[in-house]
């Protein structure tokens, strides 16, 4: 693995999770040490590297410089942007970011920062602690992979240092649907992993992805998945359903033939196959994304399994037609929720815009998995 040995200043990666948008976003690695999944585009032809622990301290005493500047402003910040560099610029909007939201919550970035030595990341947690002693959570992202690695002491030591929420991208855990999309693990080895966070007293949020097995493995990446979950019982269930742009390795296979994507129906029945099946746990389920067909899709199991499968019965003994309209009104945001197509208005708009898209019972599934492609 790659280290950069000269400090560049302050770094913002690609992403984050929703949850994280007030967070104080901070870059410890760049990129992803796998990026090999084949429905992932974000860090195509991006080389890995892990930032040395005192840059990231660096960092967070920068953003701790902007953050007492601001208080001593009075909201005055126009001396404050006067000559600062790019990286200095991107410090400042962190530190108002951070302090819009409250200053609760640190981010870490990129995709996998537990991949960094335990006694590194403890350093990195302890001084974010120490510089934002208020702050009530620090999240990363991980992989299964690389927990599974991690010993069960070194994961005690992260979570006593201040680590206290792990976002998983389980994507899937059937272990045909792992291999044909190159996740680079199995599914015994995300329910060890999910177990391991859970045991040091560290928060989970484990994501799974609707369609990513195709047709040919719908029902066992619905199944699988969810016996999985019930077998590690996570805080958070995230649902982020598959989407699928043209840079990524399975836009070729669908281009070949060799992956049948599945249409929105085909993707709700598996939702609910999934959903039907999480059984025994205690987890929040959470449909907080744009590519998502049900946002109402959500509550907390097991007392709200009925209301967050509601939506998805209804919408499955709609007329196609209806279907169809609620697929196009939720592609392009005139729906926020199910029920929003008992609206009459909103309703309207939806049928005008079936009408200026021309959209067919015959190409939906087609405008749809476009439309969804400018999301990603």
């Amino acid at each position: 693995m790659k280290r950069d040995d000269s400090y560049q200043g302050f770094e913002l990666g690609p992403i984050r999770p929703p949850s994280e948008a007030n967070s104080l976003l901070l870059r410890v690695t760049r990129n992803c040490p796998w990026n090999k999944c084949t429905f992932c585009g974000l860090y195509k032809d991006q080389k890995f590297s892990i930032r040395k622990a005192d840059h990231v301290l660096k960092d967070i005493d920068r953003v701790r410089f902007f953050v007492d500047e601001i208080e001593k402003s009075a909201g005055d910040l126009t001396f404050l942007q006067v000559g600062l560099n790019h990286a200095d610029q991107m410090a400042l909007h962190a530190a108002l970011t951070f302090m819009r939201g409250g200053m609760n919550s640190v981010f870490l970035q990129d995709a996998n920062t537990l991949v960094i030595k335990p006694g590194d990341l403890e350093k990195i947690l302890l001084h974010v602690r120490h510089a934002f002693p208020l702050i009530e959570r620090v999240t990363s992202y991980a992989r299964s992979q690389t927990i599974a690695r991690i010993s069960n002491e070194d994961m005690m030591r992260l979570s006593k240092a201040g680590l206290n929420r792990i976002h998983i991208g389980m994507e899937s855990a059937a272990d045909e649907v792992l291999a044909l999309v190159k996740k680079g693990v199995d599914k015994q080895t995300h329910i060890l992993a999910g177990q391991k966070v859970k045991k040091a007293g560290i928060e989970l949020s484990e994501y799974f992805m609707p369609g990513l097995g195709g047709k040919a493995w719908s029902k066992e990446n619905a199944l699988e998945t969810a016996d999985a979950l019930n077998q590690i019982d996570a805080d958070f269930i995230r649902i982020r359903t598959l989407a699928i742009p043209e840079i990524v390795e399975l836009y070729e296979a669908v281009a070949a033939g060799t992956f049948t994507p599945l249409g929105d129906r085909e993707k709700a029945e598996e939702l609910l196959l999934f959903l039907d099946h999480l059984d025994g746990i205690h987890s929040t389920v959470k449909s907080d994304h744009i590519l998502n067909l049900f946002p109402d899709a959500e509550g907390h199991l097991p007392e709200d399994k009925e209301k967050m499968t509601a939506p998805i019965r209804r919408f499955l003994a709609l007329e196609p037609e209806a279907r169809m309209l609620y697929i196009v009104g939720r592609r392009v945001g005139i729906f926020s929720r199910f029920s929003d197509l008992d609206d009459p208005g909103l309703r309207g708009h939806a049928e005008k815009a079936v009408t200026a898209h021309r959209v067919t019972l015959a190409n939906v599934d087609t405008w749809a998995a476009e439309i969804m492609r400018r999301f990603i």
